[in-house]
């Protein structure tokens, strides 16, 4: 299936590796960066990353975009638990699988925990990474962080999850709360998102977390970009830890932003991307 733009076309495959049949999108032409979606309801690679994908980005990168282990359309073992550290071996084994390796990383907010994981655990898989409003280092559980993982179906939850993550509420259009919803009315999808992240909840950040010295040894590339009006995971929560310890990492933060940098602040975003992996590279 594709879905063609004036920028690019976004190719939908399947492929087979360890326990998993990985559903992933690719796009454009160039390097390959791999772009890991974060964590919510009817959430996948295509709801995180499809204007991503199809964005001038796109005419100097390959933009692969897996769904992980529990969410969209990836297909695992019913023996597979839904733990950050199998979420992180997932994306391993999808890198190997695609002969990817060492690559280039964008993690969304539990994306960004999930590369922090393969950076410290599988640093040889790892070249550079983004890590955008991302989940590494513990905080307290919040109101904001409760509401998202207690998503029970209906649009007005929806766009209480929206209105959570956008700085500006104009984004938060009638169209997107409705398709998200819809997203989550699929067979399976609301059931298995309530068994991602069961209360008592602080066990799901603590898990996603990593010591100071485990982050303290990453050499790995890393930019760190963070909405300064972040409210489900505040910038003084991780970012500004993880610029001090990561011994190789800078911080950009993006003014009249929340937790949806790449929507509220894309061209900034994708700037700051192309920047450095071009910088890089």
């Amino acid at each position: 299936m594709t879905h063609t733009t004036d920028s690019s076309t976004i190719i939908e495959k399947t492929i087979q590796h360890d326990e998993y049949s990985t559903k992933y999108l690719q796009s454009g032409v160039g390097p390959t960066i791999v772009l890991l979606h974060g964590s919510g309801p009817g959430v996948s690679g295509r709801a995180n990353w499809a204007a991503t994908m199809t964005s001038k980005l796109a005419q100097h990168f390959t933009l692969i975009a897996p769904d992980i282990v529990g969410y969209g359309g990836t297909q695992q073992q019913p023996s597979i638990d839904f733990t950050h550290a199998n979420r992180v071996e997932h994306v391993a084994s999808f890198l190997d699988a695609l002969d990817l390796a060492p690559a280039r990383l964008v993690g969304n907010s539990m994306g960004g925990g999930i590369a922090l994981g393969i950076a410290a655990h599988y640093p040889e898989l790892v070249e550079q990474m983004v890590l955008m409003g991302s989940a590494g280092v513990t905080f307290p559980v919040s109101r904001e962080v409760d509401q998202l993982y207690g998503y029970t179906p209906s649009e007005e939850n929806m766009r209480g999850i929206f209105e959570l993550m956008a700085y500006d509420k104009s984004h938060v259009t009638p169209e997107l709360v409705k398709a998200r919803y819809e997203a989550t009315l699929a067979p399976g999808v609301a059931e298995q998102w309530s068994n991602l992240f069961p209360a008592p909840r602080q066990r799901h950040i603590d898990d996603a977390s990593l010591p100071f010295t485990t982050l303290e040894k990453i050499a790995t590339p890393t930019l760190l970009i963070h909405g300064v009006a972040d409210r489900v995971v505040p910038v003084t929560a991780t970012s500004l830890k993880l610029v001090e310890v990561l011994p190789n990492a800078d911080l950009v933060v993006l003014g009249r932003c929340g937790h949806w940098a790449q929507v509220e602040r894309a061209e900034a975003f994708r700037s700051e991307v192309a920047r450095f992996f071009s910088a890089q590279g």
